[in-house]
């Protein structure tokens, strides 16, 4: 199987309500996407696009190569498709891979079963054709196979990214309800940013947001950040296409912006922690921390974004002491950020009532199961018009 050069559908899946960020960066790539879904989008290319795909999105989760689509009722019949492939031209006979699925299928009550048919038919294959079964287990850095079987239809990938990609490698302390890395990008792309004016994150936590700001602004790819990957660890994979990607990552790269990028914390830890991790993404010089509270964070006079990811709550219920911060956050952004495009990100729609200013857009998220609103106020001086209503 020449899975290298020879191309198939490609599924780059992504969290819900990320999609249409993942396209954008897709197709900035050079990609272009045949479809476009709620958990990812879809393109044609061979595993050595998807080094590319791999090693420069920030928005996107698994990269899966299409190896054989087919019907498949239950689970003998899904064994005796998948003894059929080749995997010996895939698999290392003496390697390691691991099996994940998204199965709904009647005969199947639990994933682990469907993972199990998958491994059998890998190992038995490879046995036939080899004389010893390679090892298997759930680590995911090595080969990964991923089968998507839903009713009587089924997909089985190569899924060349291994590690999920939204975790882009720098964040080694999480701190306190972190936003996951592709989440944060998203947000900020969701802005529409100019990635070269001021970028104000008070309340940062462990420093998530005005890391991928820096990031974003230098055009520092995660690929920086990483050195595995599951196409790694498939037969026919050449280095060399690796190191010659990796090195566009690096010469693209920039180390210096024009304009502050400012992240403020109440919390001594939190600021220590936000500087470790933007040391480890090599952006530490570009942010200006402060130990503060929120409204005392510095506001340039250069006008550009200033975002906040304050604290949500309960699902149900509303804490008085909430109440009192996030009406904190209307009062400082009406009277200190003028010029400016502010953001508030919550999964607590009765707190977003409290902040008292009409947004001018509602943008939808997820953070992991929890429904959420990104809100954007535009911040006009008493001598501009009122801010629009909602789109």
């Amino acid at each position: 199987m020449q899975v290298f050069h020879d191309e198939s559908k490609i599924v780059i899946t992504c969290n819900k309500r990320l999609s249409a960020y993942l396209q954008q960066e897709v197709e900035e790539l050079g990609f272009k996407p045949t479809r476009v879904f709620q958990t990812g989008v879809e393109l044609q290319g061979t595993i050595n696009d998807t080094i590319a795909l791999n090693l420069n999105l920030r928005t996107g989760s698994q990269v899966l190569y299409l190896l054989k689509s087919f019907h498949a009722a239950n689970p003998k019949e899904l064994y005796d498709q998948l003894v059929e492939v080749p995997w010996e031209e895939l698999i290392d006979f003496t390697g390691y891979f691991s099996v994940t699925s998204n199965v709904n299928n009647e005969h199947i009550l639990t994933p682990l079963f469907a993972n199990v048919k998958v491994k059998d038919a890998i190992a038995d294959r490879i046995k036939s054709k080899k004389g010893l079964r390679p090892n298997s287990g759930p680590e995911l850095n090595k080969t990964v196979v991923h089968l998507y079987w839903q009713d009587d239809k089924a997909d089985i990938f190569i899924d060349t990214s291994g590690e999920t990609l939204a975790k882009h490698s720098y964040r080694k302390i999480p701190g306190k309800a972190p936003m996951l890395e592709a989440l944060a990008t998203s947000t900020i792309m969701a802005t529409q940013w100019d990635r070269n004016s001021t970028f104000i994150n008070p309340m940062c936590g462990s420093g998530t947001l005005a890391i991928e700001a820096a990031l974003l602004a230098t055009d520092k790819r995660p690929g920086l950040f990483r050195m595995n990957y599951g196409f790694m660890h498939v037969m026919g994979y050449d280095e060399n296409v690796f190191f010659v990607e990796r090195r566009k990552l690096k010469d693209r790269a920039r180390k210096e912006t024009g304009f502050k990028i400012i992240a403020t914390d109440i919390s001594d830890d939190a600021i220590d922690i936000a500087r470790k991790n933007a040391n480890t993404a090599g952006v530490e010089h570009l942010i200006d921390f402060a130990v503060c509270d929120f409204a005392d964070t510095e506001v340039p006079e250069q006008p550009g974004v200033i975002m906040f990811n304050p604290e949500y709550g309960e699902r149900l219920g509303v804490h008085t002491k909430l109440e009192i911060t996030y009406k904190r956050i209307g009062d400082y952004l009406k009277q200190n950020c003028k010029g400016y495009r502010g953001y508030i990100f919550t999964g607590n729609a009765d707190l977003a009532k409290k902040i008292g200013l009409r947004p001018s857009r509602r943008i939808e998220f997820y953070n992991g199961k929890l429904d959420c609103r990104l809100f954007e106020y535009e911040l006009y001086d008493g001598s501009k018009r009122e801010p629009k209503q909602e789109e």
